[in-house]
């Protein structure tokens, strides 16, 4: 049946004894249906690890996501090997509540997207090697036959006025961006053209780096944090639960990233919120971007401007707080993903706002960050993303979605939405992995398609709705 190039990426914040045990039974899998297995035997995590990888001529190659990783290793090791390469993420485990102990689903899609970028191409499969449907997808694709790049069908509506639209441009023209540090290592979709996007939108982007960062949290004074923290445990007493100088730290940046907001008149911030916070400050700042949120001020964890962008532009067009979050969890029998971000989004998108509780970031086991579900009804997926196809002339394309945000416990720490979408749930999954989307997609509980679909048009921007 052929050689079968088997590479196993992870992280060490994640389950590692649960990664390594899926890798296992995915390498026997294979095996037993015949294949030629090539590749490390264990995760791949480091970049030590990267450089030791040495992957012969194969006929199939596999990125198996044992659990969230950035996207180098993936380029690395198969941006040009002989494609389309098959992606293969795991489902996730663990009680409801629990943290997110995988993750695997996001880093597939974080690294299709960081494929796309270098050329390469990628399909998909979804679950563990106990499934069948899995076993028959490898089966197949051992024979040549791999997954098709299948997406939901192409929707069309009604549009907005011309009127309408040109008062979101109105809203947009002059709004600044504030952007802290460079986007994380791998992360492609939190690149960013400044020039094409005061272009397209009339956006300002005003670029700070990590120590310029550091260095505005130092001149904040103790009695500033004490201040911040004083207001934030008072606004949610369970905060009492988190260390107390840690809950300061994450205060004094709340104020920090305030003052900078009022000195550059900032109407977004876009901050590098790891790996420099929770290693050099001692703290996660989650809970800080939830609370400048409640107070109108987007923000946006991992660099990504082009997501504060995306809410930017639902918000223009009507749209009330929204949320960046990701996609990393399917239930195809069931019509639904879930949508999760470690928990930066305000207590007023909570279900329960007064229920919105505070606690320690879910890998990092630092203080501060939110858990609580978010808030339920019709939901918006959107994003804005950079086109690397060189005939587009805006350089941008967007994709939209809609669904219905149900009931339900928070099934992940941080801030979960279960969203049954309109279209299929599985083919919406496939259709943005094996489409290079971003891994960050924006939530908006208001319906702001017909301007999406006429913003799009007049700017000459390709829009994927489904």
């Amino acid at each position: 049946m052929g050689t079968v190039a088997l590479v196993a990426l992870a992280r060490p914040t994640f389950d590692l004894a649960c990664a390594q045990a899926n890798f296992d039974s995915a390498h026997a899998l294979l095996i037993e249906l015949g294949a030629h297995v090539v590749g490390p035997a264990q995760l791949v995590m480091s970049p030590e690890d990267v450089v030791a990888v040495n992957l012969p001529p194969a006929d199939l190659h596999i990125l198996f996501m044992a659990s969230f990783s950035d996207a180098s290793p993936a380029v690395e090791l198969f941006g040009k090997a002989k494609g389309p390469v098959l992606g293969w993420s795991m489902r996730e485990p663990g009680a409801v509540g629990e943290r997110l102990k995988l993750n695997s689903m996001c880093g597939i899609n974080l690294a299709a997207h960081a494929l796309m970028n270098v050329g390469q191409s990628i399909r998909h499969i979804h679950g563990n090697a106990d499934e069948p449907a899995v076993r028959q997808a490898l089966k197949e694709a051992l024979a040549g036959n791999l997954p098709t790049a299948h997406a939901p069908a192409p929707i069309f509506g009604d549009y907005a006025t011309d009127a309408q639209v040109e008062a979101a441009f109105a809203w947009l023209k002059g709004k600044k961006i504030g952007a802290v540090g460079d986007a994380p290592n791998g992360f492609t979709p939190c690149i960013f053209d400044a020039a094409q996007l005061r272009k397209n939108f009339g956006l300002d982007v005003r670029q700070i780096t990590i120590d310029d960062a550091f260095g505005k949290i130092s001149e904040v004074k103790e009695p500033e944090r004490e201040l911040a923290y004083a207001g934030a445990l008072a606004a949610q007493p369970s905060l009492a639960s988190v260390d107390i100088s840690q809950a300061k730290k994450v205060y004094g940046v709340e104020v920090a990233l305030d003052r900078w907001r009022e000195q550059e008149s900032l109407d977004a911030i876009a901050i590098r919120c790891w790996p420099e916070f929770p290693t050099d400050l001692g703290a996660c700042i989650c809970s800080s971007l939830g609370r400048l949120a409640d107070r109108g001020t987007i923000t946006t964890c991992e660099r990504d401007v082009l997501g504060a962008v995306t809410m930017m532009v639902c918000e223009s067009l009507g749209s009330d707080e929204n949320y960046l979050v990701d996609i990393v969890d399917l239930d195809s029998s069931k019509g639904l993903v879930r949508l999760w971000h470690c928990g930066s989004a305000a207590t007023k998108l909570a279900a329960e706002p007064a229920h919105a509780t505070q606690t320690t970031h879910c890998n990092r086991k630092l203080g501060v960050a939110g858990n609580f579900p978010l808030k339920t009804g019709a939901v918006t997926l959107f994003r804005i993303d950079r086109d690397v196809d060189p005939s587009n002339r805006t350089g941008l394309r967007m994709v939209v979605s809609r669904g219905e945000s149900i009931p339900a416990p928070n099934h992940f720490q941080g801030n979960t939405a279960t969203v049954v979408t309109e279209p299929d749930a599985a083919a919406l999954v496939n259709g943005i992995v094996t489409g290079g989307y971003p891994h960050h997609l924006v939530i908006s509980w208001i319906d702001v398609r017909p301007g999406i679909r006429q913003m799009a048009k007049k700017l000459g921007i390709p829009l994927t709705e489904w």
